[in-house]
């Protein structure tokens, strides 16, 4: 196991830094959360510059990279803005990653070149108001009707499914023995009759945000269905391992800008006649932060070697995702405090950070969740 970037990696990062340098400024970042506009002209740069290529195959236009590659790539986009890197995620890992482990040779054909181009932007639609954590309880119905699926129900914090042009969603096709069983996959055009999303207010994910999504007598080909008929759970949990690796990587790259912003405030920032930087309490803070840090940049890199190996396990997933979401956390709190009452300012994009953290151990699988699992990893049930 080598943590040391090739060349390659080395040129992704430095190709995308040089890009988003020019088209993901600060300011801009700052006026895409404030309006709660979607970072178009950022994400298009990335897919004019053939990133969202990057793991699909040469046949569909790609230049099948690796996990690693893609976790240098998101990185770097998480630290221009996490918003883009998880607005970028969800193409690779729902409108990628699954089409090409899943989807017919047509699905392929149809979706992946058009994914990679940007044309088709992607959600993922698992959540309902009565199955949060417990996903695979969910009751949105998918009922065969000759040629075609009708659906009802609806799903809850689905980010991103207003400005998506596809989701890959999750629904009860059968009742099985199990929960699990009895569960599909279907792609579906978000703008098909009797979809209705609406933007939840939410604390922070301005940009981008999240929907509650209500499917009316919906009717889709079932040429939708991505997979089996009936067993789409283990497609909903395949593709949340990959997500795993895509969140993390984006978001140890905000919690990267959110303390390199510190430092450099703590270095510049004068009080009693010396910067702050000089005092021992903000020296340990700092510290601590970037062992907080360094751990979780090395085991986003573990992680996407584990899955390179086909050897990421369940409970390698619950270590990422709680990892990744406390240090984040705690990373966005404690520059927060460095920068005391101009912290706490709009004006400043450190309570940004502060707001959209909060998400990473709530969304996508709780901390407490995670826990369970680790546990459960170690044998103990």
């Amino acid at each position: 196991m080598n943590f040391g970037l090739t060349s390659e990696q080395l040129a992704i990062r430095d190709h995308v830094k040089d890009l988003l340098d020019k088209e993901c400024s600060l300011e801009y970042v700052a006026r895409c959360d404030e309006q709660g506009q979607p970072p178009r002209e950022a994400f298009k740069a990335l897919a004019d510059h053939g990133w969202l290529g990057l793991i699909a195959p040469e046949e569909y236009g790609g230049v099948s990279g690796s996990a690693t590659d893609l976790a240098v790539l998101l990185e770097e986009t998480g630290h221009h803005f996490e918003e883009l890197g998880l607005w970028l995620f969800r193409s690779y890992t729902f409108g990628c990653y699954a089409i090409l482990k899943n989807g017919t040779p047509e699905q392929k054909k149809h979706f992946l070149p058009k994914t990679v181009s940007g044309a088709y932007t992607y959600a993922f639609a698992l959540t309902e108001p009565d199955s949060g954590s417990d996903a695979a309880a969910l009751r949105t119905k998918a009922e065969i009707d000759g040629d075609h699926f009708v659906i009802n129900g609806r799903k809850q914090f689905i980010s991103g499914f207003d400005i998506a042009d596809y989701a890959l969603v999750a629904l009860r096709t059968s009742q099985g023995a199990k929960k699990q069983m009895g569960i599909s996959t279907l792609l579906i055009d978000t703008k098909t009759p009797g979809i209705e999303a609406k933007r939840i207010p939410t604390l922070g994910q301005h940009s981008i945000g999240t929907t509650e999504v209500t499917f009316t007598n919906v009717r889709v080909p079932r040429s939708s269905l991505l997979g089996e008929l009936d067993h789409g759970w283990a497609i909903c949990e395949d593709t949340l391992r990959y997500e795993r690796l895509c969140l993390s990587a984006a978001r140890i790259g905000a919690a990267r800008q959110a303390f390199e912003f510190a430092l450099d405030y703590a270095k510049n920032r004068i009080q009693f006649g010396k910067p702050i930087g000089s005092f021992q309490a903000i020296q340990h803070k700092f510290a601590d932060m970037k062992v907080m840090l360094d751990s979780a940049q090395t085991m986003v890199l573990r992680y996407a070697w584990l899955m390179e190996q086909g050897k990421a396990e369940r409970g390698d997933t619950a270590v990422l995702k709680y990892l990744i979401g406390e240090t984040y956390k705690s990373i966005s709190d404690q520059c927060l405090q460095v920068l005391g009452g101009y912290g706490y300012c709009n004006e400043y994009p450190m309570q940004r950070f502060f707001r959209d953290s909060r998400l990473v151990t709530i969304g996508g699988g709780t901390s407490e969740i995670q826990k369970n699992i680790i546990a459960g990893s170690l044998g103990l049930k």
